[in-house]
């Protein structure tokens, strides 16, 4: 009779195991996070989508350890790494989750909504600034360690943000136009004196107009600058009517966003922006409709040093607060 309550005790742990795994396979993929050594630099996390995800053996020398890594490891050639090379999404929060506690990026944005079932085919870099502006230069020399040592499409590389996050996605933008596909700022506005750039690549803003934290005028200085600079063929602009700063924070979770950012290249002839994807006040409410309670990621917490100073942390999650639909990301 114990045998037999055994069993079940077992079948039971692992139903329950099972029932823990998200459909859509969250098991195989993979967040790290990194402490940035340089002086000033950023910690941030770097999100493994589970196409890039593998178990292989490396063979250069005998007794070679089978262990979990990423597809495009150090030493193995494009042609031995699993798949097509994938698009990078950079995440930039807002004033509100600055500081050093890294746990405290997951609150909104990318991450949260990969958690809550979002399917984001991309790499995601989710930094986090300790305080003050966005600095592109050293946003970008983050992109480029990770177009180093990860299997990245560096003609698909993309940006957006909110608040303090959308001043940082134009900034970047502004600063190299040429190296990001596309870049979608929310809330936000800029303090950048270049503001032809940002007519060089396909860009969206949006910006609620009963925003008191950010006021719409932000973004309408910015519009102007632009069309006072030049043409802008590639521009977006979206003023959503009624909604206050928390509201558009929505458009993280949406499905159209990365399709809408995905759909560009830098090779593409010309840069045009796509236009016939919709994000609006009759969609935007409906973000979170095909979505699921929130799933954290399990972290990859083996320490590994790695080039220019970046040291894999092992940052544990478990202070992330859960996803407030009223919490206002600033």
């Amino acid at each position: 009779m114990a045998k037999i309550f055994y069993f079940f005790d077992v079948l039971a742990a692992l139903l329950l195991f099972a029932a823990c795994v998200s459909p859509q396979g969250l098991s195989a993929q993979r967040l790290q996070a990194y402490h940035n050594k340089d002086e000033g630099g950023y910690h941030f996390w770097l999100y493994t989508p589970a196409e890039k995800v593998d178990t292989m053996v490396l063979r250069p020398k005998e007794g070679a350890v089978k262990r979990p890594f990423h597809a495009n490891h150090k030493g193995l050639s494009r042609s031995e790494r699993k798949g097509e090379p994938m698009p990078l999404v950079v995440f930039l929060h807002g004033a509100s989750l600055c500081g050093r506690n890294l746990a405290r990026v997951r609150q909104y944005g990318t991450l949260d909504a990969i958690d809550r079932g979002r399917k984001v085919e991309a790499y995601v870099l989710a930094p986090q600034n300790p305080g003050g502006a966005w600095n592109p230069r050293k946003l970008m020399k983050l992109v480029e360690w990770a177009s180093r040592t990860h299997d990245i499409d560096t003609t698909r590389i993309y940006v957006l943000g909110m608040s303090l996050g959308g001043y940082g996605t134009l900034d970047f933008a502004a600063a190299y136009p040429e190296r990001i596909a596309a870049a979608m700022a929310i809330c936000g506005g800029s303090t950048t004196k270049n503001h032809a750039n940002l007519s060089k690549l396909p860009l969206w803003i949006l910006h609620g107009t009963a925003d008191r934290a950010v006021s719409v005028a932000c973004s309408d200085a910015v519009v102007a600058a632009m069309k006072k600079a030049g043409p802008t063929p590639r521009l977006i602009y979206s003023r959503l009517k009624g909604y206050n700063h928390g509201q558009p924070a929505r458009i993280f979770y949406m499905s159209e966003t990365y399709r809408w950012l995905f759909s560009h290249r830098t090779t593409d002839e010309g840069r045009p922006v796509t236009s016939d994807i919709i994000i609006n006040t009759t969609n935007i409410p409906k973000a979170y409709s095909d979505l699921h309670a929130k799933r954290p990621m399990s972290v990859h917490d083996k320490p590994q040093v790695h080039a220019l100073g970046h040291k894999e942390a092992g940052y544990s999650p478990d202070s992330t607060e859960s996803h407030n639909k009223k919490h206002t990301p600033r």
